[in-house]
């Protein structure tokens, strides 16, 4: 669920952020009050104002994903008329329709959002492994993971079934790295058949001792969906694999 979403839970409070986060659109209005000047240290020296300040400074971060929605006037208007105990313009019902309607709207720019991400990331993908796919010692499968031998190893190949040990670099096509088993100064080890398809294809191609740079498709890796907060939709990930050993023998497959 976005974080816009999550918001929603505790709008009662969240709100309360466009008073610090929301700045009126269309610039100052002629006769509006001057905005208060910024506050300084002096300002907040007994507890309740720190309190009061770090909560403010808490909401507003809780409302950043929504802030663009808001008339922060309207905001501070509901939020004095609520402590001075005025009825509310909207009944139960009204409130819920209205709060209903606004996350369904939240949902929809999210959803379309993350498509529009998707067809890029899709585009630049295809893009990007149709010229790695000239580059000197570069191989593609019948499933379009591409590899390229750094080192070559020696003995049996892993099956799906079997249990690897190995250490690994992950990037994207930009460079930028998001997983490495030498940052956790630990190899990883795992069931082949049990991770991304680009892993349990591409591994079985090394003996122990190996070293492969492996490029995966989005539907060899985490697709359409990606990896909340760490992997776009339909991202190419570049890995560098190097196979330590085939740490247990899994149970033969139908096919083997």
């Amino acid at each position: 669920m976005p974080r816009s979403l999550l918001v929603l839970s505790a709008l009662s409070l969240a709100l309360a952020a466009a008073l610090v986060a929301c700045a009126p659109s269309g610039g100052p209005k002629p006769g509006a009050a001057a905005a208060p000047a910024p506050l300084a240290a002096a300002d907040v020296a007994s507890e309740k104002a720190r309190i009061s300040y770090v909560v403010g400074r808490d909401f507003a971060r809780s409302v950043e994903p929504i802030r663009a929605e808001l008339d922060a006037e309207l905001v501070l208007r509901a939020i004095r008329d609520a402590q001075a105990g005025r009825p509310s313009l909207f009944d139960e019902s009204e409130t819920k329709r209205i709060r209903d309607g606004f996350s369904a709207h939240l949902r929809d720019k999210h959803d379309q959002q993350v498509k529009a991400l998707a067809a890029r990331n899709l585009a630049a993908g295809e893009a990007f492994l149709s010229k790695n796919a000239n580059a000197d010692g570069v191989k593609t499968t019948a499933s379009g993971l591409q590899y390229q031998m750094l080192r070559e190893g020696k003995g049996a190949h892993p099956k799906a079934s079997d249990t690897v040990r190995v250490n690994y670099v992950g990037t994207l096509i930009d460079g930028r790295k998001f997983e490495s088993t030498y940052d956790t100064d630990h190899p990883a080890e795992f069931v082949l058949a049990q991770v991304m398809p680009g892993w349990t294809e591409g591994v079985q191609l090394m003996a122990p001792g190996a070293k492969y740079r492996f490029w995966m498709p989005p539907k060899l890796a985490y697709g359409e969906r990606g990896l909340a907060g760490q992997i776009e939709p339909n991202s190419v990930l570049a890995f560098e694999v190097e196979l330590l050993e085939i740490a247990g023998q899994g149970a033969p497959t139908h096919d083997e």
